[in-house]
């Protein structure tokens, strides 16, 4: 509906849109002469500059309002504040308004002015929780979207940083912002997430996790295609790459795409230590990687298959273990893994310092009195033990979750089809990997096509180069930005 110039029509709709909404405040004032009538949220607005200073300045410091040009002179006159804007329509008002805006209505104008007022309660800055930092900054990105972004811009004084800002969520209305490095950032990506924020209408949305699944295009596939963190260093070193960040309002994890598997396996330490012991923590990362994932499984194909291939005393030492444990290998070995899986999950819904108390505790108890019932034997207690360890090496909780399900897909391989199955296993996952791609960008980059990037990604993958070294941006950015370092008096390459 359209804002009429008849005030009365206006108030009517609006009384009909926030119907039995005791948290909307709507105040009619006669101001100079005229009839205007405000509207806002209760507790989401700055009261300050609302109810001390705008509506202050209107009742007492206006002699006249104009009938032409109304909106600069209240802009000019009456408040200080220059994000205001104009709505046409009732709708365009109410979604304002339920944003924490305050809205004016004058009668006689068939507009409506929009004050920018929002001031929503929510927790500080932070430090990181699941991305703890040894060296370099301790903050993170917090629920509001206006703070995330400024955290990026703190970081990036540049005014090719772009934002573009969209609501998503038919009754949610939810703020989600893509921001990106203009002339370093591929156009087609930007476009492409653009379009899939098109593609669909949904309810709600809540988290960038719901906005993640909604946006990938495999979606039974247990790798995640977009990258979660909740640093802003590590988002804006992902903008300079070329990379795209997406802050959905009210969650404190941002999205960047595209991503690969490389990514997942670097912490934003990496760059702010010396070059060799982060080559030697990485190397550490991607063997833990495949002990997360394939270790149980080794175990149950060796031990129950193909012992000929151990040694005849090691042989004998699982043997004299295992006596008296009344379960086939595999199923000791799931019992054991979803007795852990328990204690995981039990140890992040109990509170604070219980859940990690009690996931410590929990899996000395039950691994200890397991052993002395003889129901598992403990062989089998060691390798569950380094399971668990090596999957909490990996930097990003979305990504180790995988390696949590293809654990199980290969113990369950394993034990029907010993090592045959386990590398039947194997190959499927590395196959599934080689197929994936995060908007147009192979998942296994730079170890496949490795020519169409010069082999320059391979100086930043399992090995790191030192800082001077990394010369080139990711294959996530523009061939003609590719270049990001240089000594002084060289071409000039950040035009």
């Amino acid at each position: 509906m359209k804002i009429s110039k008849q005030l009365d029509v206006n108030i009517r709709e609006l009384e009909k849109q926030f119907t039995d909404c005791s948290d909307i405040i709507h105040r009619p004032l006669v101001a100079a002469g005229r009839t205007v009538y405000v509207v806002y949220v209760d507790s989401l607005i700055d009261r300050d500059l609302v109810e001390g200073e705008f509506l202050k300045n209107m009742m007492y410091g206006v002699d006249r309002i104009p009938d032409t040009n109304v909106f600069d002179f209240i802009q000019k006159q009456v408040i200080t504040t220059a994000d205001t804007k104009a709505a046409d329509t009732i709708w365009d008002a109410v979604l304002e308004v339920l944003s924490g805006n305050t809205a004016l209505f004058i009668s006689g104008c068939s507009q409506a002015l929009i004050i920018s007022s929002r001031k929503y309660p929510g927790r500080g800055v932070q430090s990181a929780e699941s991305e703890v930092s040894v060296r370099g900054p301790k903050d993170s990105f917090t629920e509001s979207m206006r703070i995330n972004t400024l955290l990026v811009r703190r970081r990036i004084r540049d005014t090719r940083l772009k934002t573009i800002q969209k609501k998503i969520g038919v009754r949610s209305q939810t703020d989600i912002t893509i921001m990106y490095m203009e002339g370093i950032a591929r156009p087609e990506i930007v476009r492409d997430i653009r379009e899939r924020l098109d593609s669909f209408e949904i309810d709600g949305i809540f988290d960038s996790g719901e906005f993640e699944q909604l946006t990938e295009t495999d979606k039974y596939s247990p790798f995640p295609q977009f990258q979660s963190t909740e640093r802003p260093d590590k988002a804006a070193s992902a903008a300079l790459e070329g990379r795209v960040i997406v802050i959905v309002d009210n969650s404190p994890m941002v999205l960047l795409l595209p991503t690969t598997l490389n990514c997942f396996f670097q912490a934003s330490d990496d760059y702010y230590n010396r070059w060799g012991i982060v080559c030697f923590v990485r190397i550490l990362r991607y063997g833990a990687a495949l002990i997360a994932m394939g270790l149980p499984a080794f175990y149950i194909a060796i031990a129950c298959f193909h012992p000929e291939m151990l040694p005849t005393s090691l042989e004998l030492s699982f043997a004299a273990a295992r006596e008296g444990v009344p379960f086939p290998l595999p199923v000791e070995v799931l019992l054991l893994e979803l007795a852990f899986e328990l204690l995981r999950e039990a140890g992040i819904r109990l509170p604070g310092p219980m859940g990690s108390a009690l996931g410590i505790v929990g899996g000395l108890i039950i691994g200890q009195a397991a052993v002395e019932a003889n129901i598992v034997s403990p062989i089998v207690v060691i390798i569950v033990a380094l399971t668990a360890l090596s999957s909490f090496t990996i930097p990003n909780e979305g990504f180790a979750s995988a390696f949590r399900l293809v654990k199980f897909y290969l113990i369950l391989l394993a034990s029907f089809l010993g090592i045959y199955g386990f590398v039947l296993g194997l190959l499927t996952v590395l196959i599934h990997l080689a197929s994936l791609k995060s908007f147009g960008i192979p998942y296994l980059m730079p170890y496949v096509a490795v020519k169409a990037d010069d082999n320059e990604d391979l100086q930043d993958g399992i090995l790191r180069k030192p800082l001077t070294g990394l010369k080139k941006r990711p294959i996530f950015a523009q061939k003609s930005q590719r270049i990001r370092y240089r000594a002084k008096g060289e071409k000039d390459v950040f035009k």
